[in-house]
């Protein structure tokens, strides 16, 4: 955390992989400036880019003002890219130039703006496949991964499972020793496809 390098996080979908980079900022030396998430796997590729890199006023149909990105926003902090996998090759080439200039230029713009930004990713998607598939640029995986944390399933942590569950029902000013010890042993046995996510639902 302490660290200004880039990380890569990996896991199943609901492992908590933004809780983490969350986490990790938090206890960084930037913890005072933004940290700023994006789903990169659910925003339209036609407007990624704009949500990353901002654009200027008539770049495009609807675009009245111009308006920074998420790089931007992040500056002095850090820009959490959840789902990196998904984003298409053109977004991969721009990011890559981010990362190497530490400048933004905005979609319709000509003007660049530094930007001073720790990336954390995450992948529920095995990038190192995609990369050897040709679905994914080499260069960017190597600058995204700088250090790489792998977050298990639910079901390979179990010991989690009551620490998660006194968590959640503080909220309901309840404690894990309000629960008995054969629903305990129900919820150990239980696979949670879903993950952390699941058993918070």
């Amino acid at each position: 955390a302490a660290s200004n390098v880039n990380v890569l996080i990996t896991g199943e979908t609901g492992t908590g992989k933004e809780l983490f980079a969350s986490a990790l900022h938090a206890n960084s030396r930037r913890a005072d400036k933004p940290f700023v998430p994006i789903n990169c796997g659910a925003i339209p590729k036609e407007l990624l880019e704009s949500e990353l890199f901002g654009h200027e006023k008539g770049a495009f149909t609807h675009a009245i003002r111009s308006r920074p990105g998420r790089f931007e926003l992040a500056d002095g902090g850090t820009i959490f890219l959840d789902e990196i996998g998904d984003i298409s090759e053109e977004t991969q080439l721009r990011l890559l130039r981010v990362l190497e200039t530490r400048e933004v230029l905005r979609v319709g713009g000509n003007r660049m703006y530094p930007v001073d930004v720790r990336v954390i990713c995450a992948s529920n998607k095995p990038l190192l496949q995609l990369v050897q598939a040709g679905l994914f640029r080499m260069d960017l995986y190597y600058r995204l991964s700088t250090f790489k944390l792998s977050v298990p399933p639910l079901r390979r942590r179990l010991e989690d499972i009551p620490i998660l569950l006194d968590n959640l029902l503080k909220k309901y000013h309840c404690s894990i020793k309000d629960l008995s010890a054969p629903i305990l042993e129900c919820l150990r046995r239980y696979e949670w496809p879903g993950n952390v996510r699941e058993l918070l639902a």
